[in-house]
């Protein structure tokens, strides 16, 4: 996906029980991860590698799809510089059309 001149790498990976969510900027790496569990009401998460920036973002994609899949997320962020607002729209509105 390609926006104001950056390009992600959004992978889903699916199963039986949930997802892994990897969104990466320029190189393929592991980075900032958080795990939700949406079995219950509200959704539970914890956060596995901390981010500086990201937080807020990461854990509202984690929890969710883990809401939509009533199972467990797994997501990762990894970019060069802060998001913008719009492109974590576009961001999570791509990967809820990966995983629906």
């Amino acid at each position: 996906m390609e926006t104001n001149q950056r390009k992600f790498l959004v992978q889903v990976l699916t199963f039986e029980n949930g997802n892994f969510i990897s969104i990466t900027e320029g190189t393929e790496k592991i980075g900032a991860m958080v795990v939700s569990i949406g079995y219950g009401p509200t959704p539970s998460t914890a956060t596995i590698i901390p981010t500086k920036s990201q937080s807020l973002f990461l854990k509202m994609i984690s929890e969710r799809i883990a809401s939509v899949v009533k199972g467990i997320c797994v997501a990762s962020v990894n970019t060069q510089k802060d998001l913008e607002p719009n492109t974590t729209k576009l961001l999570l509105k791509t990967i809820m059309e990966i995983v629906h």
